[in-house]
């Protein structure tokens, strides 16, 4: 798991409804008959489509697709499908036969993209939305998954570039998408050391959506890192107030609280941690979680016993009752 949040475009479903017009009941499958039931099967894989019932849909556009072979948006949909249930190898083949069959299918290289980035082949992923960039200049989408992608590869002032175009092609009224793109646009800055960058980009994150608890998690690692710990701990605060099993929150929660030296809230984070870490089955941050948690109440049991020493001190430098 990242020490930071990120999000990727879930493309829509593109809804091309065939136009047919039903005549008389048939009884056999002639042509007439099956472009009928193809264009209904295609209607009901879009519908399942739309309510997640994804293997369904799969099986309807499967069905579509045999009945005609050269149908472009049955094989996109299809690829849509596939994609959402990671099966990322089906997705990509899919795509490919749409692009085979209709070359300038924006939303098949998009879909093909998304699969390539997923499955980690960034090159191939950028490769696309390349392709979607110069046939549809203003797509957001194309810009901001190619940043995803050379964020992927350490590419960082890439994909502040790509998220710029973004931002400058994304709806205005689309508040919660320009909130993602200022989130992931702040973690590139993060990675540059550029702390203010990324902090102002947080912020914008914040008041573009104030329910999501990433950008409130990313703003206190920004904090934490420029030394502010107060800052940090609000912000975990307000990320844990909407995301009360984020363990990650805890645990740096718990740090910030320990270079403040309020030691007792430091322990109660670190043991929350501990405890969701286990849950989630995140052996390597349990771990962590757990040795930083044992060093505390080590140093704590340490200052405990240190404390003790001036007053058995004082006693001595006084004299202490002596029994003949």
């Amino acid at each position: 798991m990242s020490r930071f949040y990120r999000f990727i475009l879930n493309f829509g479903i593109a809804v091309v409804l065939v136009c047919l017009f039903l005549t008389s009941p048939a009884y056999s499958l002639a042509t007439s008959d099956a472009k009928i039931l193809e264009g209904d099967l295609f209607k009901l894989g879009i519908e399942k489509m739309q309510h997640g019932s994804y293997p369904e849909a799969i099986q309807d556009f499967t069905e579509v697709i045999k009945l005609k072979k050269d149908f472009a948006v049955a094989y996109s949909n299809r690829c849509l499908a596939y994609l959402q249930l990671e099966d990322y190898q089906n997705a990509i083949a899919d795509c490919n036969q749409t692009l085979k069959l209709t070359p300038n299918n924006v939303e098949a290289h998009l879909n093909r993209g998304l699969a390539y980035y997923r499955q980690g082949d960034y090159q191939a992923a950028i490769a696309d939305y390349n392709q979607v960039i110069q046939l549809k200049s203003d797509d957001f989408r194309a810009y901001y998954n190619r940043g995803l992608a050379h964020v992927a590869l350490n590419n960082y002032t890439q994909a502040i570039s790509d998220y710029n175009l973004a931002l400058t092609n994304i709806p205005q009224s689309s508040s919660l998408l320009k909130a993602d793109v200022y989130n992931d646009r702040g973690l590139a800055h993060f990675e540059l050391s550029d702390l203010k960058a990324a902090t102002i980009d947080f912020s914008e994150a914040i008041q573009l959506n104030p329910n999501d608890y990433r950008a409130y998690y990313n703003r206190g690692c920004a904090c934490g890192k420029s030394g502010d710990n107060s800052c940090a701990v609000r912000d975990f605060t307000e990320s844990l107030k909407l995301n009360s099993t984020n363990a990650q929150a805890y645990l740096n929660r718990g740090i910030a609280y320990h270079q403040l030296g309020h030691e007792p809230a430091a322990i109660a984070d670190l043991q929350k941690a501990v405890e969701y870490f286990a849950q989630q089955g995140e052996t390597t941050l349990y771990d962590k979680a757990l040795l930083l948690l044992k060093n505390l109440q080590q140093q704590l049991s340490s200052l405990s016993e240190i404390a003790l020493i001036p007053r058995d001190a004082k006693t001595k430098e006084y004299g202490a009752i002596q029994f003949s």
